[in-house]
């Protein structure tokens, strides 16, 4: 099909630093749709085949007449679809920032810290949390900043924020089960890596690089960069 097309495949995560806002809002949304219907084939209620409807919106069980969305559920509705919540947090010092990667990311890669939302947990209890078993840190103040649909590994909604650490208090204890790195970087060493190309083509030994603009993280990154103060205000 490469050949034929006079193209190649790659990893979706990999073609966001090539692809314009429509684009990889058409390719995420209809990444998630699929994943949805491959786990949603049969009815919860009667265990018979679902069928899709021609748009591909919603998936109907003829047996039980129950109609699946993969959305919030609507009054005829089953919820069967949820976005997961979670949070990703800028951590500042004032002048540094803090930036982490994991074992999964790509080579030389660094962003905010995430983590899943517990059962019970307020975002800001989730942010707090997250923080404190990822590097060890007490979080002093937060600043929600915004929120995206992201499809990776699976649908979640992200929740963006920006803290910062108490005062003398910036030394990090890295959870080597959680992370493979983190550490703070300054004002000067971001701003640069935000300036970066491409670093699948243009990846220099010794540099260190940044998510796509496509994605939340490098949204907080460059608020950062052009506003470091904006991680000091209060909730």
């Amino acid at each position: 099909m490469e050949i034929e097309l006079k193209g190649s495949f790659t990893d979706l995560r990999k073609a966001l630093f090539q692809l314009n806002t429509k684009d990889a809002s058409l390719l995420t949304t209809a990444q998630a749709l699929l994943r949805w219907h491959d786990a949603h084939q049969f009815c919860s209620r009667s265990g018979q085949p679902t069928k899709k409807n021609v748009a591909g919106s919603k998936r109907v069980c003829p047996s039980s007449k129950i109609i699946y969305y993969p959305q919030a559920p609507t009054r005829i509705s089953i919820p069967s679809s949820q976005m997961a919540p979670v949070v990703i947090t800028l951590v500042s010092d004032g002048t540094r920032c803090l930036l982490a990667r994991q074992s999964s990311f790509p080579k030389g890669m660094y962003s905010a810290l995430a983590g899943f939302c517990d059962i019970g947990e307020s975002l800001e209890e989730a942010v707090r949390r997250e923080v404190a078993e990822e590097v060890g840190l007490e979080l002093e103040r937060l600043k929600y900043s915004a929120s995206q649909h992201w499809s990776f590994p699976n649908s979640s909604l992200m929740i963006a924020c920006h803290a910062s650490v108490k005062p003398g208090q910036t030394e990090i204890q890295v959870n080597l089960k959680e992370l493979e790195a983190a550490g703070w970087f300054s004002h000067d060493e971001v701003a640069t890596a935000l300036r970066r190309n491409n670093p699948y083509t243009q990846q220099q030994n010794g540099t260190f690089w940044l998510p796509p603009k496509l994605a939340i993280a490098h949204q907080l990154i460059k608020e950062w960069v052009e506003k470091p103060s904006c991680s000091t205000l209060p909730a």
